[in-house]
């Protein structure tokens, strides 16, 4: 089982070297035959049967992991949660030094570092400022635009910059950062399922060493991963340790992605008594809350970034996703209204879906921050489910990897037998189509014959009759011993 996710792993890297961007700095680029690979239709399709046929493995290995854990007892729960950790950290270590996967994100990360570095504010300035290499496989889109996040991935980059200017080994190191998300998780996630009473190997199973946390957050080296493992260790040390340190970490949290700030809800409504009056409510609110962004906003003046952020926040939503369900909903009416000559513009119907499903998640959120039950566990955990399916529901731009901000906290919640077999389809799916996003840039017949590729591969993996069983009794052992 560990050795076949290993081999899979390995797939995924050696498949990641043909069909992802790579700097002029990359030794590999030099060799002739490598070279023939990635610049041929053949060559990148070969790549990417490798990156697909990994994830493949993975994905049975995965699930062969889980049905393992499922129906452990008890006693044997340490046993198992230690495997759980151990199968994630050996299918990952391929993955660390990999290029950035399935996204060019990672290459925007170290030019943000590099720019920092040099005393250019990235809340100024897109890699575009810069020269050489450190922006070689940077995505064209985001040459020219400053970034959305905060001040800690920036801070972080910046010291990885001051060793080296070599972009590969500044995305090892941002990848480093990522991982540390993935312990975070491998610590809060036991701890949230004791809570509710499920299985915590299982649990954490699900979440760090499932296809889409390979893909996703491993390989595609996204900060999202660092965020939601500070969520997630917040909450815990809210519930069983101190509001004051989770509300920084909450902070934290929203220092590297600002989404990751909603756990300071979550954080006040665990820490208070239960039944809290409205004055105590909206008091241990305001506490936590300034402590959180004493946090965000004093690490960006501690090191000179200031909250340039803040200006930034709309450019993911210059992008139009079709995972966004407000992007959809919009787009469509404004075709419907184009077809019938209503004169209403290109995008009015877009901007004002989108509008209002960001009021929507507002109010939402703003809900459950004045009126979830309070000092109850498994109720801030159940808030926090609510309020991050919210913004995945609501947001303009939702990509693959959003979907790490949900699993964390849901993988812990008291599911039943579909809803366990749902999430793990979700798992699945979401590992393996992830090659099929911008790491092919512009190979269209390669991303279509991917797609048939993904497809067949997810039937095999989801609706084969062997497969059906092996999900039905992971979620059967699962609901059984939670009852």
């Amino acid at each position: 089982m560990i050795a076949r996710g290993l081999t899979g792993s390995c797939l995924v890297f050696v498949g990641g070297l043909i069909v992802s961007p790579l700097p002029d700095t990359a030794r590999l680029l030099h060799l002739d035959v490598f070279t023939v690979v990635r610049e041929t239709m053949p060559g990148r399709m070969f790549g990417l049967a490798l990156v697909l046929a990994g994830l493949g493995l993975l994905a049975t290995a995965w699930l062969t992991l889980c049905r393992q854990v499922a129906g452990t007892q008890a006693t044997g729960r340490d046993a198992a949660l230690g495997t759980v950790r151990r199968a994630a950290l050996v299918w990952s270590a391929p993955l660390m030094v990999a290029p950035p996967l399935f996204s060019r994100d990672g290459w925007s990360y170290a030019a943000q570092g590099m720019l920092t570095t040099l005393g250019v504010s990235p809340y100024d300035h897109g890699p575009a400022a810069l020269r050489g290499p450190i922006v070689n496989a940077v995505d064209p889109r985001w040459m020219d635009t400053p970034t959305p996040y905060g001040p800690l991935p920036l801070i972080l980059g910046d010291l990885a910059a001051r060793l080296t200017s070599d972009p590969w080994v500044l995305v090892v190191f941002h990848r480093c950062i990522a991982v540390t998300g993935l312990v975070l998780l491998a610590w809060a996630i036991p701890r949230l399922a004791r809570w509710t009473g499920v299985n915590p190997a299982l649990s954490t199973g699900i979440v760090i060493a499932s296809p889409l946390m390979m893909a996703n957050g491993i390989g595609g080296l996204h900060n999202d991963l660092l965020m939601v493992g500070l969520m997630a260790a917040a909450l815990v040390v809210a519930a069983e340790g101190s509001w004051q340190w989770a509300a920084v970490l909450g902070g934290a949290a929203a220092a590297v992605k600002l989404p990751g700030g909603l756990i300071c809800i979550a954080v006040a409504l665990v820490s208070l008594p239960l039944a809290a009056t409205m004055v105590k409510r909206v008091r241990r609110l305001a506490a936590v809350g300034a402590i959180s962004l004493g946090t965000l906003f004093g690490m960006g003046a501690a090191w000179g970034l200031g909250a340039g952020w803040v200006a930034a926040l709309a450019v993911p939503g210059s992008v139009n996703t079709p995972l966004s369900a407000p992007t959809v909903l919009g787009g469509a009416l404004d075709q419907v209204a184009e077809l019938l000559g209503a004169g209403t513009g290109d995008a009015f119907f877009l901007d004002l879906v989108r509008a209002l499903a960001t009021v929507a998640s507002g109010v939402v959120v703003l809900g459950i921050a004045l009126g979830w039950r309070t000092g109850d566990r498994v109720g801030a955990l159940h808030a926090t489910v609510v309020m991050m399916s919210a913004l995945l529901l609501l947001s303009p731009v939702v990509h693959l990897w959003y979907f790490l901000w949900l699993v964390p906290f849901l993988a812990p919640v008291r599911l039943d037998r579909l809803g366990t077999t749902l999430l793990m389809a979700l798992s699945i799916i979401a590992g393996v189509v992830a090659p099929l996003d911008s790491s092919l840039h512009g190979a269209y017949l390669l991303i279509v014959l991917g797609s048939i590729h993904a497809a067949v591969l997810i039937a095999i993996l989801l609706f084969t009759r062997r497969s059906r069983d092996r999900l039905e009794r992971i979620a059967r052992a699962e609901w059984l011993l939670a009852r």
